[in-house]
Parts: structure tokens; sequence; C-alpha cells
């Protein structure tokens, strides 16, 4: 198998292609799925699509076994009658490569690319991405089926964005096959070279664990047990090169055929995701993402701006990036589907848009009325055009034509980063470690959260990127770092920016092995202080800090060099000992939170961070308004969103896209009110 490295490919223009936006506006759709219905109900969707200001519509995602009804036999005629249709209506189409859903006749033939867990059981057919990543014999036919794709409509001028699978990982995140393991050992010799190398990395002497040929490697198959960290890693690592070389695979295919962009649908939220985001990024033309709210997280609209700020993160300027799926009222799989709010699908679509996203798509047109997502919400939904949702999906359309003109604009630059890692969040979310209850999440979206009430803007990126345009750099729980990410951060102090690092940062190298020397080993220097011993509390159990607050997670023991402690713990085996340190570094500063600080703890370092740093907010505001600015062209947009039930007046001025009126000098921003100022 051959694998892929994470280089930037050039843009689409120095591939012979034009990487222009598929629509002229802010691109407006959503999954269209016509092979789910009579085809006389398709001139009733394309009807109502233009109703709704349908601009943009994903076709095909799960069409294969509708088109390759047997193993090398096509009927494409209600495919090209799909396609024609929505092109003589003027609606794009982000055709898809149908590759997420085998065909039955496939799976028959070859049960063998179905993926095995873990423990050993073989997934059946009719789940969801249902392959192996690695399996030759699914690779074929794929590849296969996309040719002749690509070839019959790569030109059609229709097709104004390819769609390269669905949501890679979300159900073949990892396979234990045998197959996967042979497939693991090959991308093992490529990544360390000899077996010696593999047995140093992952440190085989402990439990005697010593590899002396290749075939004795096998995945870290089982339920139970304690897999080495290094070996877990690496696996984790495979697994997401294995999708992703599948996808370049797919993607090449489609290149021989058609100049416009290519993209796939990331999963991009906080915690630890199914593939290494930042190493896919490289190789889409538009970065996309689908991201549904969470009914159990109580700050679901900050979690909209985290993902709209690591998306932005992920692209790094290269282009705009585009919201492919969100839900218009509840999805289908959590334990309890939570409808929206009225006034919701804009919120949650114009949050989207502010942090950079020049289109916002649902899952999907027409909800389905069979099949394992029947209940999923709809832009039509069940209940047709007399319902809530219609009417608020036909006033979105309308409002996003309004605001056409911010296509193409940038948000503005941040001066603060927050630094995420896809393997740091393996590493901490499912490695050995002291504290098993922990979660990546957290921590990301803590120090997030406390910016976001603030409306300070953050970009959200890995630790690849380059640093030097930020003031304030926050690296929460980065577990695993290499040299020269360790390097690159511990240098932001040094040229007059602030630097904090928390608890369980710069543990481990790459090859998961703790640093030698004291906590945090990849920092230290630079923070002044050091840890000798982990202090994680027990259920229950509570450490109050002087500030007034209490940990319940995570302290350890602190020794301070040149920093000073800017909060202590008051009681227990840590009494005296600080929880929070600083170090002042030239103009800039090294703050250390060694400590799982509680809501209220974060927000007064925040607090001290935005002061001493000079950041100033995107406005004057109160937590719960978001307030965000996209520029370009001499021109910029400040959007505001009242996320709360509570009217709010914030200091602003401008023609207000969203409403059609002058407004100023300062904006009554009513109970769930939108705001889109062109600002004077």
């Amino acid at each position: 198998m051959t694998f892929v490295s994470a280089v930037v490919r050039p843009p689409a223009e120095a591939r012979g292609g034009l990487l222009r936006w598929p629509t002229d506006g802010i691109s407006y759709g959503g999954d269209y799925n016509p092979e789910q219905w009579p085809r006389d109900v398709w001139d009733e969707d394309v009807r109502l699509m233009r109703e709704a200001g349908v601009g943009l519509v994903t076709l095909g995602v799960f069409a294969w076994g509708t088109v390759e009804t047997s193993d090398g036999v096509r009927d494409w005629s209600w495919l090209d009658d799909a396609v024609d249709l929505l092109h003589r209506n003027g609606i794009a189409i982000d055709l898809a490569t149908p590759t997420a859903a085998p065909p039955s006749w496939l799976l028959a033939a070859h049960p063998e690319i179905t993926p095995v867990l873990a423990d050993g059981y073989r997934e059946p057919p009719g789940g969801r991405l249902a392959w192996c990543p690695s399996s030759p014999t699914f690779r074929h036919y794929a590849l296969r089926h996309v040719e002749e794709l690509a070839r019959r409509y790569g030109r059609h001028a229709a097709v104004r964005l390819w769609h390269v699978g669905n949501e890679f990982g979300g159900g073949n995140a990892r396979c234990y096959c045998d197959v996967s393991a042979a497939a693991f050992r090959d991308w093992l010799a490529h990544r360390h070279g000899t077996l010696d190398a593999v047995n140093a990395a992952w440190g085989t002497a402990q439990w005697g664990h010593r590899y002396g040929a290749w075939e004795e490697i096998l995945p870290p198959r089982g339920r139970h047990g304690a897999p080495n960290p290094g070996l877990f890693l690496d696996y984790e690592r495979y697994s997401s090169d294995a999708l992703l070389a599948h996808y370049v695979a797919e993607r090449e295919v489609v290149e021989r055929h058609s100049s416009v962009p290519v993209t796939t649908n990331l999963m991009v939220g906080a915690g630890a995701q199914v593939v290494d985001y930042a190493s896919w990024a490289p190789h889409v033309d538009v970065v996309a993402n689908d991201h549904y709210t969470l009914v159990d997280d109580p700050d679901r609209e900050e979690d909209l701006a985290f993902a709209g700020d690591r998306m932005r993160g992920l692209s790094r300027g290269r282009a705009p990036w585009l919201l492919m799926e969100h839900s218009t009222g509840g999805p289908s799989w959590q334990q309890r589907n939570r409808a929206k709010d009225p006034g919701e699908i804009a919120r949650n679509a114009i949050a989207h848009v502010a942090r950079g996203a020049d289109g916002v798509l649902f899952f999907q047109w027409r909800a389905s009325r069979a099949g394992a997502e029947q209940f999923h919400s709809a832009m039509l939904p069940h209940s047709g055009t007399r319902s809530r949702i219609w009417r608020e999906v036909v006033d979105l359309g309308g409002r996003l034509r309004a605001l056409a003109e911010v296509r193409g604009t940038r948000v503005e630059p941040a001066r603060a980063a927050l630094v995420v890692d896809d393997v740091a969040g393996w590493a901490l979310q499912h490695g050995l470690k002291p504290h098993r209850g922990l979660r990546y999440g957290h921590e990301l979206r803590a120090w997030h959260r406390a910016l976001w009430e603030r409306q300070v803007l953050c970009d959200v990126v890995p630790p690849s990127a380059e640093f030097d345009g930020y003031d304030l750099v926050i690296v929460p729980t980065l577990l695993v770092v290499d040299d020269d990410a360790a390097a690159r951060l511990s240098a932001v102090p040094a040229r007059g920016g602030t630097l904090v690092v928390t608890y369980l940062s710069g543990i481990c190298a790459p090859d998961g092995q703790v640093r030698p020397g004291a906590f945090p080993a990849a920092f230290r220097d630079v923070l002044g202080a050091w840890s000798d011993e982990f202090y994680p509390l027990q259920a229950g159990e509570r450490a109050g800090l002087d500030d007034g607050s209490a940990v319940e997670d995570w302290t350890e023991r602190i020794h301070l060099e040149e920093a000073e402690a800017l909060v202590s713990h008051t009681a227990g085996p840590l009494a005296g000992g600080p929880a929070v340190t600083r170090r002042q570094v030239g103009g800039g500063a090294a703050w250390y939170v060694g400590a799982a600080l509680p809501r209220e703890g974060v927000d007064r370092v925040v607090d001290r961070l935005i002061a001493e740093t000079g950041i100033a907010r995107t406005v004057a505001g109160q937590p719960g308004v978001e307030a965000v600015r996209r520029s370009g062209d001499g021109r910029s947009y400040l959007f505001l969103i009242n996320h709360t039930g509570r009217t709010h007046t914030v200091g602003a001025a401008g023609f207000d896209l969203w409403s059609g009126t002058e407004v100023g000098p300062s904006v009554l921003l009513d109970p769930g009110g939108i705001r889109v100022l062109r600002e004077p």
C-alpha cells in the first residue's frame, strides 16, 4: 500500500484548473437523494429548492448500488436525469463519489472487505462505511466505479465541486483484520525503517515484548489489557493514513477527468477525532466540515464557534471553507434528539459564516421516509411546507442572498491561538495515563469558551502552525509533542508574546515515550517551573485554591525556579504549593496551569491574559453575544449574534444586511437576534 505524506498540494489553479467557488454568493443547500423518490417528486423538489434559494446540492453520496446494480452493470439514466434537471434549474452540484456505501452485491461477493473490530468481531453488511481502508479488493472496485463516474460527469457544467467519499472514519476509523495488520507492518517499515527502530521507539524491552520479526507485530487487538502506548499511537496514525491514502486514490482518479475543486467532509469538533485532520487538510481544495450540536452540551453555541475556528485554522487561509452538513432540527443518532428552537437554524448557520464559511449546507434536502435516518431532520421535513422548519429554511435562503457580497472576504486576523492536535488527543483520551477519566476536549473547550464569551477571536491551530502572528498562544493538555513544535512554542515569549501551557502537556515524545526529567519536560525551561509528581484527585475529592475556587480532577506538585506563583493550593499534601505560575521572559511571559481549574478559575486567568497582552475584544458585549468581523476588498462586515434570551445593546454602526436597514451608533440585539453590518 502507498501511503501519503502531509505535504501542501498546489492549488487547483496550478494544476490547470480554476479554484473558484461553486456558487456566486454564499452557497446554500444540502444533500439531495433523488434515488429515494419517484420521478414525479423531483420536479417538486427543484421548484421548492428555487423557492428556498438553494444554489448547491450534494448529489449521489449513497448511490453506488443504484447505479452499478450488479458487478460491472450500470444504469446511469436516473442520475443523468437528475443532473440535467438540477442544471436546467440553475442549481450547482457537489457530485459525490459514492464509495462510502458499497453495494450489496459487492459485500456478498467479498465479505472480507468489511471491517474487523479490535475484539475480532467482523462487522456485518448494512452499517456505515462498511469497508476496510486497507482492502485491495475494495480499492479495486471503488476506483473502477469512480473512474466511470468521473469520466461521465467530469466536464459537465453543473458539477462545480467534487465530494470524495463521505465522513471518512465515521464507521471504519480502525480495522484490525489480517489485511490491515500486514499493511500496518508495511507502514511501520516506511516510518521507522528497521525492526530495531520499532523496538526502540516502543520500548518493547518493558514486559519483554521485543519483536524479532516483522510478522510478530499485530494491531492492538482485544478489549482488555494494556496496549503498548507506542504501538497504540502508531496504529492510530496508520489508520488515519490508510483512510487518507484511499481518499487520495479516489481524488487522483477524479482529477484525471475534471478540473473543478475536490473536497471531502471532515467531522471537526473538540476532542480526539477519528483521523488526524491536520494531515488531511492539505489534500483538499476546499476544507469542508459536518457539524451537529449535542444535546448534553451546555455550551452549544461556543461549540459552533470552536468548530468554525478550527476549520479556519486547518485551511490556513488557503481558501474559504464550507459547512457541508448541519441540521435543521434533531438528528437521528443521539439518545434524545433535540429539536431546534425558533430562530436557531439561522443562528447556527450564521455562526459558521461569521467564522469563515462561504457556504452552509444541511443533511438533507427532503426527509427520508425509510431507512436508518428516516427521522433525521431536513430542509423539507415530513410535515412539508406548512412547517416552521420550512418557513425558517426559506427565510434563511433569502437572508443569505442578501449576504452575497460577504463571500470571498476573510475573518480578521486573530491575535490569540489555541493549539489542538489529534494525535495528542488520542494519547490523552485512549492511551495509558494517570487519570483515565480525562477527556481531551475538556481543556480545549474551557479555554476557548472563556475567550469566546469575551468576544476575543481565537484561531484553533495544529502544532505545525506558525505562531509569529499571535500575541497569546494557549497549549491545553498537549500530551504528545515533537521537538520542533515545542521549540517554536517556547519561542513565543522571547519575541514578546504570552504562552500558556496546561497540565499534561509536553510529557511525551511523538513515539509515546515519556520525556526524561521533570514535567512538563518539553516546556520546562521556558516555563521556569516544573512538577515532580502528579496528584490526580479521586472521585468526590476537591482541592481548594487561594483564589476561592476548588479543583476536582487534576493537581500536581510544582516547584518554582524563575517563575512566580499566581494561584496556590490551600490544603492537603500540596498546601502552599503553586497551581498557576508565571515567568517573565523579556517583554513576554510563560504561564503554567498545573491544575484543572474550574470555570471561574479559567475566567480569572483569561481576564488577566487579555489585560496583559492588550488583545482587544471585537466589540464590548456580554457573554452569549457573538461578535466576529470579516473583511476584504476595502470593506468590513461585523457579525453579531445574540445567543441569549435577553436584549443587548452593542456599540456599532453600519448598513445591516440582515434587516436591510441603516443602524448605529449603537445596535439593539433582540433575544436570538442577528445583525450583519457593512461597516462605514
